[in-house]
């Protein structure tokens, strides 16, 4: 957690945040005496500053029209506002537009290629796809239709990270989708594995209609759906050979944390997982593969199936804190005396796992107005990204920049955490070179790139391009397909495929990229519409320090230095020729956005 500055410095970002002194924010905090008190605050306390606080913590921050709107409430009323969606409607959100990808005889899909090609040799057939009964190349319609369900699951998971970033950006349930994202981190599975984006399209649905509701049930649901099976491993889980990963998992990073529990605990959690599985996107239990013998776990003996297990796990006093925690360390600050956790585990244990009554605890207390929360929070690279085209008053995410290939270069992409603890977060979002990128991202939101290359249309490895340059050309498959210096080398199990004729890996990756391209609807490309000048003028200013003012307290929660603050009207002042607005309002656009791409620059800015 980190503090404001009274310094600016736009080449050294990384060593700014990290040096940012602590000191008191008296102009959007109570007082330093609120730290860890969860007495609620009283309507007397309540301001603008604490409503845009709690609209940037509960949400993506918003426009002075949405904090007005907030500030103008009682707090409980503010709060009930987003913690139980009162008064508001989700009704205008579209639901997902599928492409029409999927085609029934690819399930159950294969763990790799040589695992599709046995299976062709063997049966005869796979993926829906019969083996040619003679002829050249007999398997490649099989590898084809391999590569291409690789390729448009993707595919058209960016597109369902398209679709969750414009709800987040346009929803009036902020919350909503910042505890999707939030359960997203906590059960953390990625494309790479799950290759399926149905599956992951279920279960962030899951988070969406879940995620405010009951812990509980809500880990019943996870257990039992899809993605989390395939991630981690449910299919090799199985009566007289249990896997332990998803009994691991769900004890030491979902549930109860390190500490709480024994090996033992998870090899008998693991043998009451056992059977559960799923077809298609559909959950089962294989009775077969299911062992139904006794069980002792976590000092309980009996019958146990999993459900069982979660029960269990419920009713051990860790496990109400280490939720509440880790929920309070995502909306509020990472500092948590262990005096406070266990408070609000309480919370969280009494009312039976409900997490909208702990959620009203956190956002109501005088703890989270306190100098130790409010601007000491660093965004997310997806929490960056939206407040951003929410404080601009986009109301959805612009194709260009593309959102997935920012928040990636950023170190976060949806559907992609690095591995199952989900995002490290905090200090690891600001590295010198991520420091450097989200520069970039605000420039190239300010600046289009006017050679952008649509990700989605356009491929970027080296192998593809060479073998679709090649058939250009009017090169036969194989010499198109032959491996050279600049593409690399293939694997000799391929290159003995590729020889017998029976199917070519790399035409087939080829022809899945074409297959998948051509199936899956493109991401829309507009460019945001972002009008500066419009937006300023509306603040009726009068001179270069009355702009800087109103873009700082429109845009920032934690204000730069005053030497920044200089810095920043005299650059508008010699970009505008004048520090009186009135004779530039014609060519105020582009000086605006410089400025703009400034501010978004600084250390504050990337504090909430």
């Amino acid at each position: 957690m980190y503090r404001r500055a009274d310094w600016f410095s736009v080449l050294t970002l990384a060593a700014a945040i990290a040096a940012l002194p602590v000191c008191a924010l008296a102009e959007t905090a109570g007082p330093a005496a609120w730290e860890n008190d969860l007495t609620p605050i009283r309507s007397a306390d309540w301001n603008y500053d604490f409503a845009a606080h709690l609209l940037e913590r509960a949400g993506f921050g918003g426009t002075p029209e949405e904090i007005q709107a907030l500030a103008q409430m009682t707090p409980a009323q503010a709060i009930a506002r987003l913690v139980r969606i009162q008064g508001t409607s989700a009704g205008s959100l579209a639901p997902f537009e599928h492409s029409g990808t999927h085609d029934p005889g690819l399930e159950p899909f294969p763990p790799s290629r040589p695992a599709v090609t046995d299976m062709a040799k063997a049966k005869g057939e796979a993926l829906g796809i019969k083996v040619k009964p003679e002829g050249n190349r007999r398997l490649q319609p099989v590898v084809d239709k391999f590569f291409y369900w690789l390729r448009a699951s993707v595919l058209e998971t960016n597109r369902v990270s398209y679709w969750w970033a414009n709800r987040m950006v346009s929803s009036p349930r902020p919350l909503q989708e910042k505890m999707a994202l939030f359960w997203h981190g906590h059960y953390a599975v990625n494309e790479a594995k799950v290759r399926d984006y149905r599956k992951l399209l279920n279960e962030l649905e899951l988070f969406e209609n879940q995620g405010l509701g009951n812990f509980r049930n809500l880990m019943v649901a996870v257990a039992q759906d899809p993605a989390m099976l395939t991630f981690l491993d449910a299919g090799v889980n199985v009566k007289g050979a249990a896997n332990e990963n998803f009994a691991r998992e769900i004890m030491e990073l979902f549930t109860m944390g390190v500490g709480n529990y024994a090996e033992k605990d998870i090899r008998e959690a693991a043998r009451a997982f056992t059977g559960w599985n799923s077809v298609d996107v559909k959950f089962v239990v294989n009775k077969d593969k299911h062992d139904d013998g006794v069980k002792t776990f976590l000092g309980k003996t009996g019958p146990f199936d999993g459900v069982d297990v979660i029960d269990i796990i419920m009713q051990q006093p860790a496990t109400a804190d280490f939720i509440a925690g880790k929920i309070y360390r995502y909306f509020v600050r990472q500092d948590l005396p262990p005096e406070l956790q266990k408070k609000l585990g309480a919370v969280l244990r009494d009312s039976k796992y409900e997490i909208t009554p702990l959620l009203e605890t956190i956002f109501l207390s005088r703890d989270f107005y306190s100098p130790a929360a409010v601007g000491t929070q660093i965004k997310s690279p997806v929490q960056l990204a939206v407040s951003t085209y929410r404080k601009l008053g986009l109301t959805s995410a612009p194709g260009v920049p593309d959102f997935n290939s920012a928040t990636s270069a950023l170190g976060q992409r949806i559907f992609a955490p690095p591995t199952v603890a989900g995002w490290a977060g905090g200090q690891s979002w600001v590295t010198p070179g991520l420091l450097l990128e989200r520069g970039n991202f605000a420039r190239d939101i300010l600046f289009p790139d006017i050679n952008f290359l649509p990700p989605d249309r356009y491929n970027p490895s080296a192998e593809v391009r060479s073998v679709a340059e090649r058939l250009r050309l009017g090169m036969d498959v194989t010499a198109a397909t032959k491996p050279d210096s600049k593409t690399g080398v293939m694997a000799e199990s391929n290159m003995m495929a590729d020889r017998d004729e029976d199917f070519n890996t790399r035409l087939g990756n080829f022809r899945g990229w074409q297959l998948a391209i051509e199936r899956v609807k493109p991401i829309p490309r507009d460019i945001a519409q972002v009008n500066l000048t419009k937006m300023v003028l509306a603040g009726n200013p009068k001179d270069t320090t009355q702009v800087v003012d109103y873009l700082i307290q429109h845009l920032m929660r934690v204000p730069p230095g005053d030497d920044a603050r200089r810095m920043l009207i005299s650059f508008l002042n010699k970009e505008l020729g004048t520090t009186d607005i009135a004779p530039a309002k014609t060519y105020l656009e582009e000086p605006l956005r410089l400025l703009l791409h400034l501010i978004m620059s600084q250390p504050e800015y990337q504090l909430s």
